[in-house]
């Protein structure tokens, strides 16, 4: 007799550790999606937002990032900016902070120019290398334009922000259609158990589990999954109902009613936990596996049904996927069970009853692609794990349409469009921060239209010289946009009301003048956070980013999403 030893434990990788929290949070194809992308920070003013977004990419494995940066370093930067030392005065700003940036990770390639945006921008392609754009605020309008232009052209995502004394904001420009599979829903929402139409395997499974239910001993009795506690339940109701199932509230509630009484009182427990979670499951599992409005969203829009050779993968996937809804009136089942009081024997029946199903679904959907593909003309096909992840979480696949954000220019009207009736009505909310919003929007028409006005020479941040008539000025433009923004939404604020409005604004407008263009670092900070939070989450196409604006008042401590 041969004796052979075990091959050993193979132990997780020195990667695996190092990144072991976030490969918890995008698993390993958001990490390396991750690895694969290159940033580009177009940085200006202070610097220090930008940077401090960069420190929480660069820290969990961003590919490479690129700092483009023309300013010198200058004593003011090293009280601000901890990726600055003494030895960087003189030297450009972007060689430094991308020096200091890569020591937090040698995975991590970083690269700087020091060159002027304004002749960066002229060249041949300069965007075309990098996945996503952050770029720092003040900026030309006219380069931020230009910016924007490549984005929707090419489809990558643009991060516009500002950081201003105690206050940052920050604006995500995705492509027009920007599709998420994995959104990562709360586990509470991801149970599909199709217990109103179940598949012959389960109603198999269910009789051979419940036969003679009286007769079972209390032990078998208080171990009956609930999931086959209900469908048991559901058959004898039918029974008693010319085949229909439980369809509204008064209805529902006499069946969980039904399912109590079964339960056995006289255990030592004093009840059967089994029977507990099948009460309590009731009203959430008797619903017909209709799809969500998000989802019929895709299924409806024209990438979906228009495609072309060139389509990407996620559209003929959803394609494949809405032929199979159309036809079963059903998504293909998850196969995912949630946890329940069961032996562990039965559990893995149930479990493996349901993963049986949900790969009958999938292979019926693959089939689908497959027939599409040839349609097509295609010559890649798409990945089967692509198909198996988009069947996991058909039911919480999401459609972000993405809105170029405002571009404010001197002398130019803010324009709305089909967003002014909401934005006005935010108005009238004091404890809305779209007053900041409108805040910051007079800030960039005031740091690109000083140079042109009887400021002379004015500094580019107002409030830098002189907060009075800074403050007046920016207090009027952020008035005059208020009033535009009324004028578009064909709403109409007098008195009281208005002036309501107008003393918000002003409030911000005073905050901000008075920090004259500087960035509190501890502000700073915490809105990198957030920035490269929605920055993985656009990079990953993991989780559901922010649409579209981002506002943080330092003051208070409030966050503010507003669908600009």
């Amino acid at each position: 007799m041969i004796e052979t030893t075990p091959p050993p434990l193979q132990g997780p990788t020195s990667k695996e550790k190092k990144y072991d929290r976030q490969l918890r949070l995008w698993a390993a194809s958001g990490q390396a999606a991750l690895e694969d992308a290159h940033i580009l920070l177009v940085n200006s003013g202070s610097g220090v937002l930008g940077v401090e977004t960069l420190k929480n990419l660069v820290l969990p494995g961003i590919g490479n990032f690129t700092i483009l940066d023309s300013s010198v370093v200058s004593e003011a930067d090293l009280g601000i900016n901890f990726f600055l030392e003494e030895d960087s005065l003189g030297g450009f700003r972007a060689e430094h902070t991308c020096k200091l940036l890569k020591e937090l990770n040698p995975d991590v390639q970083g690269h700087f120019i020091a060159e002027p945006i304004e002749s960066f921008i002229t060249k041949e392609k300069p965007l075309d290398p990098y996945t996503l754009i952050l770029v720092a605020a003040p900026i030309d309008p006219e380069i931020l334009t230009k910016i924007t232009l490549h984005a929707q052209a090419t489809q990558k995502p643009v991060f516009y922000f500002h950081n201003v004394g105690f206050y940052s904001h920050f604006s995500i420009y995705l492509s027009h259609v920007f599709p998420i599979v994995d959104t990562h829903p709360d586990s509470a929402t991801t149970s599909d158990l199709r217990l109103l139409k179940p598949w012959p395997g389960l109603l198999e499974f269910m009789t051979k589990k419940t036969t003679d239910l009286e007769q079972m001993s209390d032990h078998d009795h208080g171990h009956i999954p609930y999931v086959l506690l209900i469908l048991y339940y559901l058959e004898k109701w039918k029974g008693d109902h010319d085949g229909k199932v439980p369809r509204n509230y008064k209805e529902k509630i006499a069946f969980r009613d039904q399912v109590r009484q079964g339960a056995r009182t006289h255990t030592a427990e004093g009840g059967e936990e089994n029977y507990d979670e099948a009460i309590a499951a009731v009203l959430k599992s008797l619903n017909p596996p209709s799809a969500s409005s998000a989802v019929k969203e895709v299924f409806k829009s024209e990438e979906c049904k228009l495609l072309a050779k060139d389509s990407p993968s996620f559209w003929v996937v959803a394609n494949a996927i809405s032929q199979f809804y159309e036809e079963r009136g059903e998504l293909p089942l998850p196969g995912s069970v949630p946890d329940m009081k069961a032996q562990s024997a039965d559990y893995i029946q149930l479990q493996n009853v349901y993963k049986s199903k949900a790969r009958e679904d999938f292979t019926d959907v693959v089939s689908r692609v497959r027939r599409l593909e040839d349609k097509l003309g295609r010559t890649v096909p798409v990945a089967d794990k692509e198909i198996e992840a988009f069947c996991k979480n058909a039911d919480h696949i999401k459609l972000i349409c993405g809105r170029p954000f405002h571009i404010a220019r001197a002398g130019e009207k803010v324009r709305w469009n089909e967003r002014a009736k909401v934005a006005a009505s935010m108005l009238e909310n004091r404890e809305s921060l779209i007053h900041l919003y409108i805040a910051f929007l007079a800030y960039d028409i005031f740091t690109n239209s000083h140079d042109a006005d009887a400021l002379g020479g004015a500094p580019l941040a107002p409030g830098e010289q002189d907060l009075q008539l800074d403050g007046e000025k920016m207090a009027g433009i952020a008035y005059k946009i208020v009033d535009d923004l009324l004028t578009e939404a064909n709403k109409f604020l007098e008195g009281e009301e208005y002036d309501t409005v107008k003393s918000r604004t002003k409030q911000f407008v005073e905050e901000i003048v008075r920090a004259g263009g500087a960035e509190l670092h501890n502000i700073a900070t915490l809105s990198g956070g957030l920035i490269a939070q929605e920055v993985i989450k656009a990079v990953t196409k993991q989780y559901v980013p922010v649409d579209n604006t981002c506002m943080f008042d330092g003051v208070v401590s409030k966050m503010e999403v507003l669908r600009l």
